[in-house]
């Protein structure tokens, strides 16, 4: 498969590997490769900690919607 891309806003989900295990998530709040690409800033939402992330096995990115809500 091609590179993982990601937008400012977008949602990082990491899936746990074995039984029992947690799935993680973090907001990405900057981009620092090219065009989307990693390496990528998240911040945790669990412990609220921002860390540079490189994706790996489970690694998913839900691209969140920009979308004006209607009300």
């Amino acid at each position: 498969g091609g590179t993982m891309r990601a937008n400012v806003g977008d949602r990082l989900v990491i899936k746990g590997h074995h039984v029992g295990d947690h799935d993680r998530d973090a907001e990405i709040v900057e981009v620092k490769g090219d065009n989307g690409a990693p390496p990528w800033v998240v911040c945790w939402s669990d412990d609220g900690h921002a860390g540079l992330f490189f994706p790996g096995g489970g690694a998913v990115v839900e691209h969140i919607a920009h979308r004006e809500s209607k009300r």
